[in-house]
């Protein structure tokens, strides 16, 4: 069962594709930001997810807002993607432990082994403010995270 708004988002540390470690808590108090997990890098409705996003960065990465993607691929896996797909932008690797952040966030299947296509709009407090959750093949709507992030 995923998180609810009005519940505190679960903190984490990831590696991003640079191998660098971020973590939920760096933007506590300074950032809303919105978290997306996604099954997995290379696959083409996620492609086609995070290159929307990548059009649009200037909505979802700015003074007040910052974007992590996150998946199950492993960092090196991302380093490519990112590179491939011109993302500059946080790619978040929750491999190992396997899923250990989207479980936290009730968006790990674990017939599959990935993250379900999650997304949670955090404000800077800590607190979950919206979210949606699709399945593998559903493709999600930008405008209404951008609804979300202007409802704070």
């Amino acid at each position: 069962m995923a998180i609810e708004p009005g519940a505190k988002a679960p903190d984490f540390q990831l590696r991003n594709q640079h191998g660098q470690t971020v973590s939920l808590a760096d933007h506590r108090g300074e950032k809303n930001v919105v978290l997306l997990f996604y099954p997995f890098a290379f696959t083409g409705v996620c492609t086609g997810e995070l290159c929307a996003l990548r059009d649009e960065l200037p909505t979802f990465v700015n003074d007040d807002v910052q974007l992590l993607a996150v998946s199950c691929d492993s960092p090196f896996t991302l380093r490519v993607f990112a590179e491939q797909e011109g993302l500059d932008y946080p790619l978040l690797s929750d491999f190992w432990p396997h899923g250990e952040a989207a479980r936290a966030y009730g968006v790990f299947d674990e017939e599959k082994g990935c993250a379900v296509r999650g997304t949670f709009v955090i404000d800077k407090e800590g607190v979950v403010r919206w979210s949606v959750v699709n399945g593998l093949p559903d493709a999600r709507d930008l405008n209404e995270y951008v609804t979300a992030l202007n409802g704070l």
